[in-house]
């Protein structure tokens, strides 16, 4: 019978692999976690035990079995417009402001994780060039990175099955979006897909190849990383923004002791951040 418990010795030495390879502090007594997201994969690897498992991992032996414990550790549930109040200041204060600028408004989702929250910005833009005929002229240009290719193939396919579809979807925007896709399943249409490029980004890593962008969505990430690492990937993002460029976190995350690169700005509702 497969092992499923782990050492305290065994767990503290996969937390500082995690950590050094992705930025993510598992913090203490998070074993359960480890044990749900890893189990699977010992099957899937035939490596015996989970302790074969983590050994392997941590040693780097198999490269293969490295790429697919991060990934296993760094994938996240998410949701279509998640938490509403982003969508809502994106749609009504910073497409109109950063259309002025008479260029592409450039996006960067940076933990696009299965593709929820890139296709749901490319949505919001569609909808506002809908309402709004000739105020994107030059249109919306969006970039999903996350650390999991796994993910980002999911992302690329835009085929979502019943479960993801039912969390924070409208009708309206599963019939003006989608498209049957069999089995059940739906796949988001080729004028969403076209707008978004999806690419492998570790944030621990430079973002100079990706280029500037005009707003960075960064949200529900930093809650995984200690403050140094928290520090790095703001000030990083705050080197990636053009002039006057925003940064939106998530709900719970704060700037705070962290950086100084950026003003807050209190929207009804939520609170954005934008380059000084």
């Amino acid at each position: 019978m497969t092992a499923i418990t782990i050492s305290d010795q065994e767990y503290r030495e996969f937390s500082r692999f995690l950590e050094a390879q992705c930025g993510i502090v598992l913090g203490d007594s998070k074993q359960y976690l480890v044990r749900s997201r890893l189990s699977p994969l010992v099957s899937r690897f035939s490596t015996g035990t989970l302790s074969d498992l983590l050994k392997q991992v941590v040693t780097g032996r198999n490269s293969e079995l490295k790429v697919a414990a991060v990934d296993a550790m760094t994938t996240n549930e998410t949701l279509w417009f998640r938490d509403t109040y982003p969508y809502t200041v994106l749609a009504e204060k910073l497409l109109p402001e950063l259309a002025a600028n008479k260029r592409p408004i450039k996006i960067w989702s940076s933990a696009s994780s299965s593709g929820q929250e890139p296709y749901s910005i490319a949505m919001v833009a569609l909808e506002t060039q809908i309402k709004k005929p000739g105020m994107l002229p030059m249109g919306v240009q969006i970039t999903g990175t996350d650390i999991s290719t796994a993910m980002l193939d999911t992302c690329k396919t835009g085929i979502y099955d019943s479960l993801a579809l039912g969390r924070g979807l409208s009708l309206e925007r599963k019939r003006q979006f989608f498209e049957d896709a069999g089995s059940g399943s739906m796949r988001i249409v080729e004028k969403v897909r076209r707008m978004v490029n999806f690419r492998p980004q570790n944030l621990m890593s430079s973002y100079a190849l990706l280029g500037k962008f005009d707003i960075i969505f960064c949200r529900n990430v930093l809650i995984y990383f200690s403050p140094e690492m928290k520090s790095k990937v703001l000030n990083q993002m705050a080197a990636s923004l053009n002039p006057g460029g925003y940064l939106i976190l998530g709900a719970s995350e704060s700037l705070t002791g962290l950086t100084d690169k950026f003003e807050m700005i209190r929207c009804n509702p939520g609170i954005i951040y934008k380059l000084k």
